[in-house]
């Protein structure tokens, strides 16, 4: 025979301590302690990683940054002039001593890339050579100038002779490039005699042809070894001439002669600086460090140290840095969005947990209230028993943050990691606190006084954010533009709370009409509110409409970040994709034909344009302009879907009344003023001239993208009758989804193949598709739809523990009306009634609260940083992206609804319905 049962102790044990406390309360819910330690885990682990996933992405979009500037811009260049009072001998030794003193000089705040310097010494000038064989497009001699590489050997190898010697006076030996000699005619062994105006003759002896081991070696890709690799065409346009330019290299013995071949020898060192070790949080103190090498203290002491008194330094570095900096802190605000719901949503979930809990608990706590226990030894009591469920949890979570994510920089990470620890931490305690203080009968004055705080704060933070605009780049992170949309979805779900429970009364009102009463006492009970008719749940509202109106409102950029990048694509290319006839071409009808049926083209048409016309008018001198003749209907639909030069069409009309009536054109604003008495004259090559009056202005024009281009746009029909030439098109414009490939190759059908390789070919998809792939972009946007996800998870879990707060009464309830004939599916609908009206109006209400945050905030948003070129600030009103977001946290939410509704009403009753139990 077992003794009587011992009732669990409601007070710390006297022997135990606090461990004892502990130690009870772990074992009397181990579930909800579990549950706990995983929401713990799961928020700090998402605090440490979302900062640390921003650090990521802002490094990556540097580096991208800066490579793409090329290694010369990434690059500390300096030059000094060949020291001629030193002996020929010294020269080489003084350059690799130079070059020791310019990288011992590196300050700490950056270092030297892997790939090594270029270095070395150039002749000022070229000369013109001549010799057998040699190529002379439009009889013009090429030009050669001298470099020496010290470490040329190293990057390249020998395909004929030997390197080069000093040679006999007068004469440098030389090696050249493979590809370079054959353009030029030259052979090994070739004597080039070298002309100049103002120095002595000089020759260059061919003693060898190289290639380089690694043509896209950084080494071969500094400005000094231009033309080198490979001769360059140069082009004359006044004198429409050509002639080849190249350079080649000399051995050690002669770079005392260099001088004497250009004028003056210039020494080069380029350090390429380690773009890769660089870091955004230490980007302000790399840049002090260069622009000390560059003009301060470091700089001051380099002519000393490497015996050059002229020694100057130079870097496009800083000026990089500083915009680089500016991207990344005008994507800042737009970026912190998302983190900033989630960490909203987080904190109505900590405090959803923490009532949760206060519920369950508040029996005991009051019991141990009136047994002697002071509220400061209570609290103390919960903040153990806390902290041996959430630091472990905590410590676990930021440790695979900094592991998953791996970043030099941990202090970010670990001060969100430390804020949601204590949050987590103080969230029951605080609410004991409550619980455990007297009760005060002002508690809906001070909810009302509070909802009109918040709503005040709203209102000034959108007044502000519509006064001045988002701050401004390199004034770091906007808390207004972030906060915003935060206060008016906090808003939205104080007002929505307000709002619920008469519609739902209302809504009650019309179900008591009918036959059935499932529906009816749902809908009373969710007047009421979800905890028994006690206190309707403000917080999972606001968790619900933080969700909703975050990713609304970053749905929203991004959506607009993709509409803005492909209209300034349009912009760029004149439509979805031109084609352009190198100068003096045309393009035949036949590829005007078969571009015209490519797949995806709407509509085409083909423009004629002229650089070379002149405006003239009485008593004026000429004005260069570029003349544009199109149909003008097909050419205002290409205008206005390119948003660059719109005009009506009828504008253009009328200029079919002979040869000697004027002609109506549109200008641009930079010619106003260029007529006399509202005529002109257009001249053209060959002498043809015609008569034009303005009918209009044009902001630019597709077929000439340059903004500060002098344009006159003319119709098509007029002007070919009296100007034949311009019925053959030299561009064509399309508008639809058109292959760039496809494209050309129906050019390489239709053109020769010198002409096919000039042939100017673009799309909007291709430019929109580069533009796009800017790494800050992309960091965005996956830090955004990462923080969606886990607002999503958050606001689906405050339903959920709001759920799990009311199911013991609702439990109990429905037990009650079993007895009484309610049957099983009866009291699914009734939990389904009860829950939906709450949980799927808050997407609703997260919905409207998104678009009047798109619509109060998104005149402010400045997107060009975004879109990766300038675009008129804005945001697009579109209802898709919005709509998205809502319907699927709705059903996610109601599926939650739905479960919880399955297992609850179908509880059989001798599990809730016992003897003294009070629910």
């Amino acid at each position: 025979m077992t003794g009587p049962t011992t009732a669990p102790r409601t007070t710390a044990p006297r022997g135990g301590g606090g461990a004892g406390w502990v130690r009870i309360r772990l074992r009397a819910a181990p579930l909800a302690t579990l549950l706990s330690a995983v929401l713990v885990l799961v928020t700090v682990l998402l605090a440490t990683a979302l900062p640390r996933a921003l650090d990521r992405g802002a490094d990556r979009a540097l580096h991208a940054y800066l490579a793409d500037q090329g290694p010369a811009a990434t690059s500390l260049v300096a030059t000094a002039r060949t020291g001629e009072s030193r002996e020929p001998g010294e020269l080489p030794a003084l350059l690799d001593s130079s070059l020791a003193a310019l990288r011992d000089a590196v300050g700490p705040g950056f270092r030297l890339a892997d790939s090594g310097p270029v270095y070395g010494v150039r002749a000022k000038d070229a000369r013109a050579i001549t010799g057998p064989g040699l190529v002379r497009p439009s009889d013009i001699a090429p030009n050669l100038g001298l470099l020496h590489l010290p470490q040329v050997a190293s990057h390249a190898r020998l395909v004929e002779g030997r390197w080069p010697s000093g040679g006999a006076e007068g004469t440098v030996q030389v090696v050249l490039a493979k590809g370079a000699a054959d353009s030029i005619g030259a052979k090994v062994g070739a004597v080039l005699e070298g002309s100049s105006a103002i120095a002595a003759p000089m020759a260059v002896e061919v003693v060898g042809l190289f290639a380089p081991a690694d043509a896209a070696d950084d080494y071969w890709s500094d400005t000094s070894t231009a033309c080198l690799l490979q001769a360059c065409l140069k082009w004359d346009s006044k004198q429409e001439k050509s002639w080849w330019d190249t350079s080649a290299l000399a051995g050690p013995e002669a770079i005392g002669r260099l001088a004497g071949w250009g004028t003056r020898a210039t020494d080069f060192w380029r350090l390429p600086v380690d773009i890769g070790a660089l870091r955004t949080d230490r980007l302000a103190e790399a840049g002090e460090q260069i622009a000390s090498y560059v003009a301060g203290p470091t700089a001051a002491g380099l002519p000393l140290a490497t015996r050059h008194a002229d020694l100057l330094v130079s870097s496009e570095l800083p000026k990089l840095f500083a915009a680089a900096e500016a991207r990344r802190q005008a994507a800042a605000p737009l970026a912190a969005i998302g983190p900033a719901g989630v960490a909203g949503v987080a904190l109505v979930v900590f405090f959803l947990a923490a009532g949760l809990t206060g519920d369950r608990r508040e029996a005991e706590l009051a019991l141990l209230l009136a047994r002697g226990g002071s509220r400061a030894g209570i609290l103390r009591r919960l903040l153990g028993e806390g902290a041996v469920t959430v630091l472990p949890a905590a410590v676990l979570g930021a440790a695979l943050g900094v592991l998953l994510l791996p970043t030099p920089r941990l202090a970010p990470g670990l001060l969100a990691a430390g804020a949601v620890t204590l949050a987590a931490l103080l969230a029951f305690p605080v609410r004991a606190f409550v619980l455990l203080s007297a009760r005060r009968a002002a508690a809906p004055r001070r909810r009302l006084v509070a909802e009109l705080l918040v709503l005040g704060a709203t209102a000034a933070a959108v007044a502000e954010v519509r006064r001045r605009g988002v701050a401004p780049a390199g004034a770091g992170l906007d808390p207004l533009l972030v906060a915003a949309p935060l206060l008016l979805a906090l808003c939205g779900g104080l007002l929505l709370a307000r709002v619920q429970p008469p519609l739902a009364r209302l809504a009650a009102r019309a179900a008591g009409r009918g036959r059935g009463l499932t529906g009816f006492l749902g809908l009373a009970r969710a007047s009421r509110g979800n905890a028994g008719g006690a206190r309707p749940s403000v917080l999972p509202l606001v968790a619900l409409l933080l969700a909703v109106t975050t990713g609304g409102f970053g749905s929203a950029v991004l959506a607009s970040v993709d509409g803005a990048r492909l209209q300034a694509a349009r912009g760029d290319v004149g439509g979805d994709a031109h084609v352009s006839a190198p100068p003096g071409d045309e393009l035949t009808p036949e590829f005007l034909r078969e571009a015209g049926a490519l797949p995806g083209v709407r509509s085409s048409l083909g423009v004629w344009t002229n650089r070379d016309a002149s405006l003239t008018a009485d008593g004026l001198t000429g004005t260069r302009v570029r003349a544009v003749v199109a149909d003008p209907a097909a050419y205002a639909a290409l205008s206005d879907a390119a948003g660059r030069g719109r005009f009506d069409p009828a504008a253009l009309a009328g200029g079919d009344g002979g040869a000697s009536s004027p002609l109506p054109v549109l200008i641009s604003r930079n010619l106003t003023g260029k007529d006399a008495g509202g005529e002109f004259r257009i001249r053209f090559a060959g002498g043809v001239e015609l008569r034009a009056r303005p009918v209009g202005l044009v902001e630019g024009t597709p077929a000439e993208p340059a903004s500060e281009a002098a344009v006159v746009v003319m119709p098509a029909g007029p002007v070919t009758a009296r100007l034949p030439e311009a019925a053959r098109p030299n561009h064509w414009f399309a508008l639809g989804a058109v292959d760039e490939e496809r494209l050309r190759e129906v050019v390489r059908a239709h053109a020769p193949a010198s002409v096919a390789e000039r042939t100017f070919v673009r799309t909007s998809a291709a430019v929109s598709a580069k533009l796009a792939g800017d790494p800050l972009q992309h960091a965005a946007g996956r830090l955004f739809w990462t923080s969606l996800a886990a607002a999503a998870g958050f606001a689906v879990l405050s339903v959920l523990l709001t759920l799990v707060r009311a199911a013991p009464e609702r439990a109990a309830l429905l037990a009650r009306l079993r007895t009484m004939g309610l049957r099983p599916r009866q009291g699914v609908v009734l939990v389904l009634t009860e829950s939906l009206p709450q949980v799927l109006a808050a997407p609703l209400g997260g919905a409207l609260t998104a678009v009047a945050a798109i619509a109060l905030l998104g005149p402010s948003v400045d997107l060009s940083t975004l879109v990766g070129a300038s675009v008129p600030a804005g945001l697009g009103l579109g209802l898709r992206p919005v709509l998205v977001q809502a319907l699927g946290l709705a059903g996610l939410v109601a599926a939650a609804v739905l479960a919880e509704a399955a297992v609850n009403g179908r509880r059989q009753i001798t599990t809730e319905l016992r003897a003294g139990d009070r629910r």
